[in-house]
């Protein structure tokens, strides 16, 4: 919507589209809250955002620009009587630091590489690399065209009327790609899910290796959807049954994470943790089998025993339970997912919870959305905008109108200049003032890494897995990594290539901390001898600051502003969730959280009941492309795909 079409009053505006603004949006406006929802980027998620190759080069090119500060203007014409202005900070830049590129590609196709379309006009800064291949390599990193940095179109559209299969289709037309580009949309067909992908022994071969070039990474850029933040849905997490309850699950799809990875000895082994993977594994003897089932049962429930090690490591706690150093390291790392100095309780809590997740929708507890993490909050966005949300990026809120007696902020004034009134307000920490932040401690930072490689780090006969990997710390104070590998039916690489995620809590720089691990694990022209792993054709490194944190409360503020934290470092998404909930119970403590929307087949217009008429229409347009209902269900399944649908 442009913005001299805004209405002057809202019940809520909100500041940012990472995830708990979002999910906050969408519980507003779906009990009938006006809301606005404003972002001052180009592109929804903010850091939660996913972006193609080109899409992502520009996103680094616009962080090693220097950003000019803006002009602050004198809103004071627009205050009345009894009131006072807090003006808000620009754009949160310091969350995202340390970025460094490197780019390995092959060099056989340097012809094409001169006629691919403008695919070097900026250099990324780079660390200084101890092989000059390396460093000479890293100069062909650039920045996409500026096409791709264009804007999708606004969000907003009414749900009168609305079908199924029309909101199904808008929904995964509309979130698919992050790269935010409306007209690139019209020019280029989506990628299809049924694309065929080549074998996991081709894309190790060192023929599919050469045949991987720079320019054909620009060039397939769109193919690729590579996330800010690394993270995974545990099935029985607060972000699946949010998910399921309020209906917004139809607005994505979801693969199974196939396989739970370890790296140990040097080299990376699959974690038993089902029943039916505990007894197929090779790596266990008989007796260790038998050890593990009966650990895994007794855990269930909290015992006495449990209870007496509360306080102690959880390392402890298992050496105890007479279980040997594999089981332990699995158990640890893999499972529970923590350190050894864990407590006990912490421990134990882990692995029920992982225990829990595993049979609801596959071998592991896990799900990944297709086109990647950058599709949940936009889900949230057309939910709120379905029932009548407004969105504006590129737009933003320059300051606050603060009743003096209430404390209450009473209307926002946007980046036009603009007065809007409104009851509440939601903003992403970054925008507020330093001076107005109570800070408790010093911002914690992750570090994150993401691999464009030829081939996954455990081949097998498939090309559909989706892995997660642990690895425990590499060297004494060098942090333990998470790692998640997708594969190209993830939607979110092109065929031939894997796209990669490390993900730790930062004790250096992003390199400092994650490259040691890419060089053990990988090919690179550093490590060279690793010629039997998956080689790396193109890497970033940065940081990230961390949500978790970040104090949301006690600031000077009105007391109707609320703040929100971006990304944290675990794997799930309870800690966006939870504050998503706290806010809206704030806004609104009568009301539901997140009520399931109706399907639109159930909606009565007029006093007749248009689900018949939906349903018909719907065969009719599966029969005419030759699919009957019980095809399309067939290939999702064989394709790993997941529609959430709660339990009876």
């Amino acid at each position: 919507m442009a913005a001299e079409d805004l209405p002057s009053e809202f019940d809520v505006v909100i500041l940012g589209t990472g995830l708990a603004e979002s999910v906050v949006a969408a519980a507003c406006s779906r009990v009938g809250q006006r809301v606005l929802h404003l972002d001052r980027k180009s592109y929804y998620a903010a850091n939660w955002a996913s972006f193609t190759f080109n899409g992502l080069l520009t996103w680094m090119q616009q962080h090693h620009e220097e950003s000019q500060p803006e002009e602050v203007h004198d809103w004071s014409s627009l205050l009345q009587e009894g009131e006072e202005l807090i003006y808000l900070s620009s754009s949160d830049s310091a969350s995202i630091s340390n970025l460094q590129v490197f780019c390995f590609t092959s060099e056989d196709d340097e012809e094409e590489e001169a006629q691919s379309p403008d695919p070097s006009n900026t250099t990324e800064e780079e660390t200084a690399a101890d092989d000059e291949d390396a460093v000479r390599e890293t100069s062909k990193t650039e920045s996409a065209d500026s096409k791709d940095e264009e804007t999708k179109e606004e969000l907003q559209e009414s749900a009168d009327g609305e079908e199924e299969g029309q909101v199904r289709m808008k929904a995964q037309h509309e979130m698919r790609h992050s790269d935010q580009s409306e007209a690139a949309h019209a020019e280029e067909e989506e990628p299809k899910v049924d694309q065929p992908c080549p074998s996991a022994t081709q894309s190790q071969s060192e023929a599919t290796r050469k045949k991987i070039s720079y320019a054909q990474l620009v060039k397939e850029g769109r193919r690729f959807n590579i996330d800010l933040v690394s993270k995974l849905m545990y099935s029985r997490g607060s972000l699946v049954d949010l998910l399921i309850k309020s209906n917004v699950s139809r607005y994505a799809e979801f693969k199974n994470v196939t396989r739970i990875l370890t790296f140990r000895h040097g080299s990376v082994e699959q974690v038993p943790c089902s029943r039916a993977d505990v007894f197929a594994s090779r790596q266990l003897s008989v007796v260790e089998k038998r050890k593990l089932m009966r650990f895994l049962t007794s855990c269930v429930e909290e015992t006495e025993e449990q209870q007496a090690y509360n306080g102690r490591p959880y390392l402890e706690f298992l050496c105890d339970q007479q279980l040997g150093d594999n089981l332990q390291h699995f158990l640890l790392h893999s499972i529970a997912m923590v350190t050894e100095d864990t407590p006990t309780e912490v421990g134990l809590a882990s692995t029920r919870h992982f225990l829990r997740c595993l049979g609801r929708y596959g071998n592991t507890p896990f799900l990944f959305p297709v086109y990647g993490l950058g599709e949940i909050p936009q889900c949230f966005c057309r939910m709120c905008a379905v029932f009548g949300g407004i969105y504006c990026l590129r737009h933003s809120v320059h300051c606050l109108l603060v009743d003096k007696d209430t404390n209450r902020c009473k209307a926002v004034i946007d980046s036009r200049g603009q007065r809007i009134s409104c009851s509440h307000f939601v903003v992403e920490d970054g925008y507020v003032a330093a001076e107005r932040k109570k800070v408790a401690t010093p911002t914690r930072f992750l570090s994150r890494a993401v691999l464009i490689t030829d081939g996954s780090v455990l081949p097998t006969d498939s090309d559909q897995q989706v892995s997660m990997v642990t690895i425990p710390p590499i060297a004494a104070g060098s942090p333990a990594v998470k790692m998640v590998e997708l594969c190209p039916s993830t939607m979110t690489c092109m065929p031939g290539t894997y796209l990669v995620h490390l993900t730790c809590q930062s004790v250096g720089s992003a390199f400092e901390d994650l490259s040691p691990v890419v060089r053990r694990m990988f090919h690179t022209p550093e490590s060279h001898d690793q010629e039997k792993c998956p080689s790396v054709l193109w890497c970033l490194y940065f940081n990230m600051a961390d949500g978790s944190g970040v104090e949301v409360e006690g600031h000077d503020l009105p007391s109707n502003v609320y703040l929100c934290s971006g990304p944290d470092g675990n794997l799930g998404h309870d800690h966006s969730i939870r504050q998503a909930e706290l806010i809206f119970q704030k806004i609104l403590p009568e009301e539901d959280f997140c009520p399931p929307a109706p399907n639109p087949e159930d909606i009565i217009y007029d006093g007749e009941n248009t689900s018949s008429s939906t349903g018909e229409e719907g065969r009719e347009g599966t029969e005419e492309r030759g699919e009957s209902r019980e095809d399309k269900e067939k290939e999702e399944v064989l394709e790993g795909k997941q529609n959430l649908q709660p339990e009876e």
